[in-house]
């Protein structure tokens, strides 16, 4: 009985602990009606033929037990999330819910989603050293049962149920991208500092993901959105649906990466989605990031028909002799500028100016906890790099134009 009691603690049940769930389906996202449904609570209760237990020790049990069902379902949409359900496709689950992935359905994928995932994975990796630490226990010392494994799990009746509603939240709403670090933001806002920290953590691994296309974007210019995720959209994408299949998903990812050496228009080419967009990151931030993002692309992906001034005619006025000279042929003349595509894109924006912009993101990266003040402050010196760069190359640009003008 012991052991059966510790395998429910798992998710695992039998003869001891019932699974009463066979009764009950999962709501898919398009039809469910909010994380309040009365088919979500806990689903494992003890056998009713066990008549030796007194009431009190069956719903001191029961209660214990439903741990075991909260980190089943929380593991389940871990292993989905990561996309490692199919390491499990050979092996008998006990849960009618476990092969939802399995019979032919095709998940919507997240970035985010899977970040998220990662955070549960560590906390439940947790609870399953503490459960095999109440086993130890309990093997050097058997009495009392009960209290030896309310005291080791104690701490996790607070974690587990707020995470079971958070993951029947997401997946029922299919909450994903800047939507899901928004609600993660909310609920790290609670009264419990256990509960508070866990939240945060997820809200970390959801961030690593944000960073991460910061830094495509604002050190490469790159952007990297397989989900339609990122706050920055193309503007083709405004009123595209994120409804076909996965093939058709990478497809297009790998069409839009192509684009990418390729530069779009300046004012149509990217926009902020507003539904993407955390609460927490100001509007006006957020065009921040998208000015600096369409200025590293200019400078790292230069237009082939734009051209510079020679660095020897950059500083000088076509005035008198100068400009006689320039119709002659002589030193001060104009010359055919060089191409924009056989110029480097070190030249327009030195890599020192990048590995600059990309240790200010990493630190922010790094950071335990997400810090408004600073990564706004951070933003704001990133833009102010790229203007400069970007100004010098109109500032080029006009000489030039103006040069033009002069001689005619």
């Amino acid at each position: 009985m012991l052991h059966e009691f510790l395998l429910a603690l798992l998710g695992f049940t039998g003869d001891f602990v019932l699974d009463n769930s066979s009764a009950r389906r999962r709501p898919e996202p398009a039809e469910a009606g909010g994380a309040g449904d009365g088919d979500v609570g806990p689903a494992f209760r003890l056998a009713p033929d066990l008549t030796f237990l007194q009431p009190s020790e069956r719903s001191a049990i029961e209660r214990l037990i439903s741990l075991g069902f909260y980190y089943r379902e929380l593991n389940r949409f871990a292993t989905e999330s990561r996309d490692l359900s199919w390491i499990q496709s050979s092996v008998e689950v006990s849960s009618p819910n476990a092969d939802i992935t399995l019979n032919g359905k095709v998940r919507k994928g997240s970035a985010y989603r899977r970040a998220i995932a990662n955070g549960i994975a560590e906390i439940l990796s947790v609870y399953r050293s503490a459960v095999l630490q109440v086993e130890q226990n309990l093997l050097s010392d058997p009495l009392p049962i009960l209290a030896t494994v309310t005291h080791g799990l104690n701490k996790f009746e607070v974690l587990l149920p707020p995470l079971y509603e958070l993951v029947m939240e997401i997946e029922q709403k299919d909450i994903k991208g800047g939507q899901l670090l928004n609600l993660l933001h909310k609920r790290c806002h609670c009264g419990v500092p256990e509960l508070q920290s866990c939240i945060q953590r997820l809200l970390w691994h959801g961030h690593q993901v944000m960073f991460n296309q910061l830094t495509s974007w604002m050190v490469y210019g790159i952007l990297q959105d397989q989900y339609h995720e990122f706050f920055i959209r193309r503007q083709v994408d405004r009123d595209e649906g994120n409804e076909s299949a996965q093939s058709d998903v990478a497809d297009k990812f790998a069409q839009k990466l192509a684009k990418d050496t390729s530069l779009t228009s300046w004012h149509s080419g990217f926009h902020v989605s507003l539904d993407m967009l955390p609460e927490y990151i100001h509007m006006r931030v957020a065009e921040s990031i998208l000015f600096a993002g369409k200025a590293i692309r200019v400078l790292r992906n230069p237009s082939p028909g734009a051209t510079l001034l020679e660095p020897t005619n950059q500083s000088q006025t076509l005035k008198g002799s100068h400009r006689m000279q320039s119709f002659t042929g002589g030193p001060g003349a104009l010359k055919e500028l060089p191409n924009f595509s056989n110029i480097s894109a070190e030249e327009l924006l030195p890599q020192a100016e990048a590995d600059k912009v990309d240790a200010m993101l990493k630190q922010l990266k790094h950071a335990s906890e997400f810090h408004k003040r600073l990564f706004e402050s951070a933003v704001s010196s990133i833009r102010t790099i790229a203007a400069n760069h970007l100004w010098q190359v109109l500032d080029g640009l006009k000489h030039y134009i103006l040069s033009m003008f002069y001689c005619t």
